[in-house]
């Protein structure tokens, strides 16, 4: 199945998904459609940077698409959703990437239609997201697939089940946060043993990102590939033994914790 697909906003995360899209060829530019919410001028920056098709007059994105992503931010997704209504048809699939707007407030606002929340990260921009996927009942299997190849486009995608969003924003959404702190920690640890700066960032960079490719590639425990680095009365495990008793794993946790606990209050 294979439906034009419109786009309502342009920001970076709308943009993001587009380069996705283009670049894996899984749509072409004339099948892509964006409105953007009382700021042309972006638009303009939109079409020249990608050649897609801009629309002026939000009807007309709905008139021209049958999947409709709205990247708009959380308190313009709840403005608009009413005043688009007379524009909705039956066979319109909506994917929202706001934060804290559950499917139940969207259905609230649009009565029933088949709608999708997704979450996509900041990764996103370079093509690197993960992102959850979670449909409502009216939505087709067809349909739910389609949205996930649309997201791992720029990424990977998986269907997991709304009530799960919490984690998956903790785990998943707030996590790039907690990644750049630690690259910044890792640096700066580095310049007090006496490495330059830019030479810092760029070992504890390539570290983090060879790291975390030994995961996916490998398909090993992340505890597995660690033992495999610390040798006995070796330079990591005395490292590790610092990391524990700093209680690192638990203050991730906790920030994991932390930021699906202020999520789940956003969706109330």
């Amino acid at each position: 199945m294979k439906r034009t697909i419109g786009f309502y906003g342009a920001g970076n995360m709308a943009q993001a998904i587009i380069s996705g899209l283009i670049n894996s060829g899984f749509y072409q530019k004339e099948e892509i459609y964006v409105y953007n919410h009382r700021y042309e001028p972006t638009l303009k920056k939109v079409e020249e940077t990608y050649g897609i098709q801009v629309i002026l007059r939000e009807e007309e994105l709905f008139q021209q698409s049958d999947l409709i992503i709205f990247a708009v931010k959380p308190t313009i997704l709840t403005q608009i959703l009413p005043q688009i209504n007379p524009y909705l048809q039956k066979e319109h699939v909506l994917v929202s990437i706001a934060a804290g707007v559950s499917i139940q407030q969207i259905e609230k606002l649009t009565g029933p239609h088949k709608i999708i929340r997704a979450m996509p990260n900041t990764p996103a921009m370079v093509n690197q997201a993960m992102s959850s996927i979670s449909p409502n009942k009216l939505t087709t299997q067809e349909e739910i697939q389609l949205v996930v190849d649309v997201f791992d486009s720029f990424g990977k995608a998986k269907v997991v089940s709304e009530e799960l969003i919490d984690a998956v924003v903790g785990v998943s959404g707030s996590a790039p946060a907690y990644v750049y702190l630690f690259i910044e920690a890792l640096a700066d640890g580095a310049v007090l043993e006496g490495l330059p700066r830019d030479d810092a960032y760029e070992f504890a960079t390539q570290a983090v990102l060879g790291a975390a490719k030994m995961v996916e590639d490998t398909g090993k425990h992340p505890g597995e590939l660690k033992d495999m680095v610390t040798s006995p009365k070796g330079t990591t495990i005395a490292a590790v033994q610092s990391l524990e008793e700093s209680n690192f794993r638990a203050s991730v946790m906790k920030a994991v914790e932390a930021a699906a606990k202020k999520n789940h209050e956003m969706n109330k």
